[in-house]
């Protein structure tokens, strides 16, 4: 079996999967019942000064029969009094010394503000402390959240404020509401960050009610842009972690976040330098003992690939993670259809004439759609792949497999290179 442990910046959690700071970690009780669970450890609901939330709060995008695709959310950090939230975590510390928890804090830009809190956070037992630094909606204006994590000098003043009283491990959760999220990061870090979590939600007005004209969530037949997170941001929040993992003026641990729901998301986001994961919309939409599955999944992948423990799958995918000028334009694949496996529904031969680069002829032939690649035309792009509604039906194969390979600054230099690019 596969160690699932891990020790992150001094941390040690049973495994990777914490819930971030959201509101699955609102109360004592939700978080000791997730660790019921399984889960490793919980960043607590950010803690500050008492605020007021609205009602409603809540906006998804829905994809096909898949709902809750993309979430959105207007709630601001938690409205419940710091004193019993500090009670709270000291019980469950008390009950569950084994679990992680982490205190999610943001509070005004003052040093005593921050020092008081954090004092408090790590009297009432936390193991760690993440600094909001990302919050998008409602705290911005007050020059709080996404504010500070704007600014890379507002990060690192913050952060070197805490490290002067913190005695646990400091992580800065970042925004992704910014051009270049490495910039943060290498604030964070000379600021005295032991690690950064990454993403924090992005920007977003979820939709508009074409009958009201108010945005989603309405409150009172108006609306605010919110945090956009779940399923749909996984992509955007894989880049960013890349970027930052990859940055060797970082070179800290990082705390992967952004639409993951399985134990497989979990994974990719490891392998490109996570060395715990948060999760917050599937828990929304699913419920705490998602868990049971993570954790079975990745002791089982760990256990295939005959890997010992998570460290050791930890960024191993980040040297594959390149720039465009440096991938090989002689290497050519084309597309290749299963004769045996194709329906005729001419999905296919629609996306690549419409969409793409007219590579495919088509054929009536009894009442369905035959289809031909025309390997001349065909760039490899995979969007009929992609649409194919049949797995396997549409595969990419590899030709002219013998040219060396080629990047661009090379072509650059000799354009008459030995490369199909040549021939077009």
């Amino acid at each position: 079996m596969a160690d699932l442990s891990i020790n992150f910046c001094g941390i040690r959690s049973p495994n990777p999967f914490w819930l971030a700071s959201a509101p699955p970690t609102n109360t004592g009780d939700q978080v000791m019942r997730a660790f019921d669970a399984g889960w490793g450890g919980a960043v607590w609901k950010t803690l500050g000064d008492p605020i007021v939330n609205v009602s409603s709060r809540y906006a998804s995008v829905d994809f096909g029969s898949v709902r809750m695709m993309g979430l959105n959310n207007i709630e601001l950090i938690t409205d419940r009094p710091l004193d019993v939230n500090l009670r709270e975590i000291a019980e469950v510390k008390k009950r569950y010394p084994k679990q992680v928890v982490i205190a999610s804090l943001m509070v005004e830009s003052k040093r005593e503000a921050w020092h008081q809190i954090v004092k408090q956070a790590e009297g009432a037992g936390a193991d760690g402390l993440e600094l909001n630094f990302g919050c998008p909606h409602g705290m911005s204006e007050r020059g709080m959240g996404a504010a500070v994590g704007q600014v890379p000098e507002y990060a690192c003043q913050i952060t070197e404020w805490v490290k002067q009283v913190a005695r646990t491990p400091v992580i800065v959760k970042l925004t992704p509401n910014i051009t270049d999220i490495t910039y943060p990061a290498r604030a964070a870090k000379k600021g005295g960050a032991d690690a950064v979590s990454l993403i924090n939600t992005i920007n977003s007005i979820m939709s508009i009610d074409l009958d009201s004209f108010s945005p989603r969530p309405d409150v009172a037949g108006h609306s605010a842009h919110g945090g956009y997170c779940g399923p749909a941001v996984k992509p955007i929040a894989l880049n960013m972690l890349a970027q930052v993992a990859k940055d060797a003026q970082v070179a800290i641990p990082i705390s992967g976040i952004g639409g993951i729901s399985n134990w497989r998301d979990a994974v990719e986001f490891i392998l490109l330098g996570a060395s715990t994961v948060q999760v917050c919309t599937a828990v929304m939409h699913y419920g705490f003992r998602i868990v049971e599955d993570m954790v079975e999944g990745l002791s089982n992948y760990l256990d295939e690939k005959k890997i010992a423990s998570v460290s050791e799958l930890c960024g191993r995918a980040l040297p594959r993670v390149s720039s465009w000028e440096n991938l090989d334009l002689n290497y050519k694949i084309v597309a290749a259809v299963d004769e045996q496996k194709c329906i005729g529904c001419g999905l296919c031969y629609v996306a690549c004439n419409d969409g793409a680069h007219q590579a495919i002829g088509a054929r009536a032939k009894n009442g369905r759609t035959e289809v031909e690649i025309l390997e001349d035309k065909c760039v490899g792009c995979n969007l009929c792949s992609l649409v194919c509604p049949v797995d396997g039906c549409i595969s990419m194969k590899q030709i002219d497999a013998g040219r060396p390979p080629l990047t661009w600054k090379e072509y650059q230099r000799n354009p008459n290179a030995h490369t199909h690019l040549a021939h077009k």
